[in-house]
């Protein structure tokens, strides 16, 4: 008389999800420290804008029309020129502005760096940083409004009491002494004018308001935590 054998039950050796494992053990897995699609859409924007403002520039060879230049006759008349070149020129400006300052923090490797410095800790440790993960840093935690005024006082020190100041001002000096000048004897007769007035608020200038449109958008999280 022969005897049935048991069942045998299947054996499975399939272990639980990584995320399964760490929350049965208790531990939390933490959040990437920067929101990296609000960093990735933020440079989009800024560089969409500044191709944009950048495509609206005059040609350079008629920036430099030798031809074009002359002594202005009166103080008066250097501000109408400098008024009209600039709404005419104001790109091709702001872009000089833009390459003297370059050139000045290139030239103070420091500044440079210490900028730099204070921009990433202004992005990572508050504009990109996740709204429900407070700051920690030498294992101390950090509210969001200690890490705003900490970041203001560290701004305030950076630019007033460093190097980093004298170099920006002198490069923005510089760079407008430049402007004015150009726009003082650059005589303005032959430049089509009346076309530019309707889109004054285009341009370079229209870059600049986009991307600090786009900063607060990209920051909008952050803003209901102060």
């Amino acid at each position: 008389m022969s005897s049935s054998s048991p069942p045998v039950l299947p054996i499975s050796n399939s272990q639980p999800p990584v995320a399964a494992v760490a929350s049965a053990g208790g531990s939390v897995q933490s959040q990437p420290p920067v929101s990296t699609p609000a960093v990735r859409a933020f440079i989009g924007h800024i560089s969409d804008n500044l191709r944009h403002g950048l495509s609206q520039r005059r040609p350079w060879a008629e920036l430099v029309d030798r031809s074009a230049f002359a002594k202005p006759e009166s103080f008066s008349e250097a501000t109408l020129r400098v008024r009209k070149n600039y709404s005419y020129f104001r790109v091709n400006y702001m872009a000089i502005v833009a390459v003297i300052l370059a050139v000045s923090l290139l030239t103070n490797p420091f500044s440079l760096l210490v900028l730099l410095g204070l921009l990433s800790s202004w992005l990572f440790l508050y504009l990109f940083r996740p709204s429900d993960q407070p700051l920690v840093l030498f294992g101390r935690t950090f509210s969001d409004t200690q890490t705003l005024w900490g970041l203001i006082g560290l701004s305030v020190f950076v630019i007033f009491l460093t190097s980093v100041g004298s170099v920006l001002i002198s490069a923005l000096m510089l760079g407008f002494a430049v402007v004015a000048a150009h726009g003082a004897f650059r005589v303005p007769e032959d430049l089509f004018l009346d076309e530019q007035e309707p889109s004054a608020s285009t341009g370079f200038l229209s870059f600049l308001s986009g991307a600090a449109s786009n900063a607060a958008a990209a920051a909008a999280p952050v803003a209901a935590r102060v």
